[in-house]
Parts: C-alpha cells; structure tokens; sequence
C-alpha cells in the first residue's frame, strides 16, 4: 500500500471500514445487546460524574449521549464507549469552581480542538509510550482524589466552603463530620455494599442501577431527610438543549487555555489507555491518531451542547466487550438509549440520594485503583519512585502535575541508566 494510502487508512474511522464489510442483522442484535447493557451502567455513572464535577447531572447525560456518539462513529477503535471520565472529576470541579461553567464550555472546545491536532499530528503513538508507572500512579491518584471529593455528599456533611486541596479538604470534613446526617451516609453505605454484592453474586446484573434503584426506592418510601438531584439541581430535562457556541473573547482564551492543556493531556491518555485495554480484550489494534481525532470532535460536540469533557472509559468500553459487542454502532445505540431515557423517564432521576450517587463513585474509585499492580511496582527501586512521584504529585497537586513529573523522573532514569551502561562499556574497551 503507498505511504498516503496507508496515511488515509490509519486515519478513517473503524466504523467505515466496517460498513465496507458488511453489516447484518446479527451483528446489529449483538450491538444492541450490549448498547442496552453498557447504557444501563452509564446512566447513574454519567450523572454521578457530573454531579462530583460540580455540575448538573443534566450535563453528565449530555456528555454521555452527544460525546458517546461522535466517538464511536469517529472512533479509532471499534468497541471504544466515551462519555464522561471520573478521571476529570477534579479538573472541571476546580475549573468551575475558579471560571464558571460557561468558561469550562469554552476550554472543553478548545482541547477538542487539541486533541484532532495531535490526531493530524500523528501524536499519537507518541502518548501510548507513557511509562506504565505513571498510568498506575496517576490512576491511582485519581481514585483516591474522587472518593475524597465524594465524602461530602457521602456522610451528608454541610460545608459552607470545601476546600479544593486534599489536605485542607479531609481537615474541613474532618471537623464537620460531628455533623453527618446519619442517613445519608447509611444510603452511601447501602448503594455502595450492594454494587459489591451484586457484582460478586451477580456479576452480569447492572451493580450500579441496582444499587441507585434500592437506595432511591428506599429514601422514597422512608421519606429520610436527605438531599436529591431534585431538591439540589430540580431535576433533568426531557431532551437536549439547542447547540451553541460558547462565549470567547481573547483574554478569556487565554484564561481558560491551561485549563484546555490540562483537559488535552488527560483526554489524550486516558481515551489511547482505554483503546489499548480494548485491544488486549479483544486481539485487535486501534488506530491512536483516528482515535485522538475522534475524541477530539465528541468533545467539541459536547461543548456545544452544554456537555462537559468526553473520554474513552475503560470501565464502560470493557462492559461493552464482555456484553457482546461487534462493531461502534454499539456505542452509538447506547447514546441513543440514554436519550430515550431522558425524554420519557427523566422525572424519575429526581428521586435518586445524591449520597446514593456518591455510594457508586466510592465503588468507582476502589475498582480503578490498580491495587496489586501498585503493590509489586513499589517493590522495585526505579519503578516506585516514578510511581510514587506520580501518585504524589497527582493527589497533592493536580492531575497533570503528576503525569508531567513521573514522565520527567522517568525520562531522567533512563539517561541515568544508559549513561552508566555506556560508562561500563567504555571501562571495559579500555
């Protein structure tokens, strides 16, 4: 094949070539399945996420629907599930916190924009080359910033300001906590414990909606005085807000530019991590460049419909894989299906305890943290120092602090390491 067709290949989305293929009814029923499946998962998660984001839950199920679409149909990997990432939870938290939801719109554009660059670029390949050490140790970060964030809402506990640091954040809560409503934390217990339950009794039931459903049926007919998403946000919406263009102007552009860097680089590892877990599931390669290119366009697409950022989710795109998936029109329907939720059942998402929402990132963050690989990559010297720099670095300052710093320690070992070799090498010549 001549370079440039080969170019254009690396750079088509995977669903092209499979409607090249061929698409029949059997293939459409297993898409079906497994859309029905991982949109039954992404239904609590996606307003979870959002509501830890310091949004409305309305904007989780935005991003899912509209972000969940455009990746799989530009996606560089045919099982890749995008929607809202807990891995972002602390950066569009502090974002809108400092800059307002408006101009977080505005950034979520821009790294859209970033991110089919570094597609065009041919960037990358150049990312899935992150040390291992720093995936496990940013993840791991990542886990334990989203339960931190959570124990508000999880212990009902009332801040009248809570600190964005994780030091200053576990001391406030710390001094409130005589003031927990016990009942919110019994909900955030029982959501939590029956995810648990299920998954290990039940593995192929929704842990999640059962978890949710249990807890809101509950505080429903026990009438606990507890927050909700209605009593907090006033419920969802029945369908999608009209698209629009965020508000710009160039000092707010450059305001919200460290902010787009930051959505850029972890939009970037965290969708080619995912892609590349799928491809371990399934004996199959994506395509990074088409990938970035593809999360790029879901995220400009969510900004417009007042969406927050999309990623691949490694968690969903694995539910898809084990539910049967065969092709991104999966992802698409599961889109779809999320809709339709919300134009017939949206009431009902009021009923939901946000303490209940908490409970499933409470199980969230114990799931992703890498817990045995965290373990074994600490008992040897190089890798745990990068480890530990990551995980450090993510939890006491912010994400893209700990990505920087354990690529930097890294790097800096292997010029350590090949300096001594090639010292040893000339010693011996000599």
């Amino acid at each position: 094949m001549p370079n440039g067709a080969a170019t254009a290949h690396l750079l088509q989305p995977k669903l092209f070539a499979i409607l090249r293929e061929g698409y029949d009814l059997d293939a459409l029923r297993h898409d079906a399945v497994a859309a029905l499946t991982v949109a039954i998962v992404a239904l609590p998660l996606s307003m979870a996420i959002a509501v830890a984001s310091g949004v409305g839950p309305e904007r989780g199920l935005y991003t899912a629907i509209i972000g969940g679409f455009v990746v799989s149909a530009l996606s560089g990997s045919r099982f890749q599930i995008g929607g809202p990432a807990g891995a972002f939870i602390v950066l569009v938290a502090a974002a809108v916190a400092h800059l307002g939801i408006a101009a977080v719109l505005l950034a979520v554009l821009m790294s859209g924009a970033m991110l089919v660059l570094l597609g065009v670029l041919r960037i990358g390949a150049l990312v899935r080359h992150i040390p291992h050490a720093v995936t496990v140790g940013f993840t791991a970060g990542i886990a334990v910033t989203i339960a931190a964030s959570q124990l508000r809402d999880f212990t009902g506990v009332r801040l009248a300001h809570e600190p964005g640091p994780l030091i200053p954040k576990l001391t406030a809560l710390m001094e409130a906590l005589p003031a927990a409503n016990l009942w919110a934390l019994a909900i955030g217990i029982l959501t939590t414990a029956a995810i648990f339950v299920v998954k290990r009794l039940r593995p192929t039931w929704p842990g999640m909606l059962v978890g949710v459903g249990l807890s809101s049926v509950l505080a429903l007919l026990l009438h606990l005085p507890i927050e909700t998403i209605a009593s907090r946000f006033g419920g969802i919406p029945h369908g999608l807000p009209t698209p629009a263009l965020p508000a710009a102007s160039p000092d707010l552009l450059w305001q919200v530019l460290p902010t787009a860097l930051s959505f850029t680089l972890l939009g970037a590892v965290e969708s080619l991590l995912s892609a590349k877990v799928a491809d371990g599931m399934t004996g199959r390669q994506h395509r990074s460049n088409m990938e970035l290119i593809g999360q790029g366009c879901a995220n400009i697409a969510s900004a417009l419909f007042g969406g927050i950022c999309v990623t691949g989710t490694i968690a969903r795109t694995a539910t898809n894989i084990r539910a049967g998936a065969r092709t991104p029109i999966s992802g698409m329907l599961h889109a779809a299906m999320l809709l339709l939720f919300m134009a017939i059942a949206a009431p009902l998402a009021g009923y939901i305890p946000l303490a209940a929402l908490a409970g499933v990132l409470m199980a969230v963050s114990w799931t992703m943290a890498e817990k045995a690989e965290f373990a074994h990559l600490l008992k040897a010297w190089p890798s745990a120092l990068v480890l530990l720099t990551t995980f450090l670095g993510t939890i006491l300052r912010d994400l893209t602090i700990g990505i920087v710093l354990g690529c930097a320690i890294a790097a800096l070992l292997v010029i350590f390491r090949r300096g001594v070799a090639e010292e040893g090498a000339g010693t011996r010549r000599g």
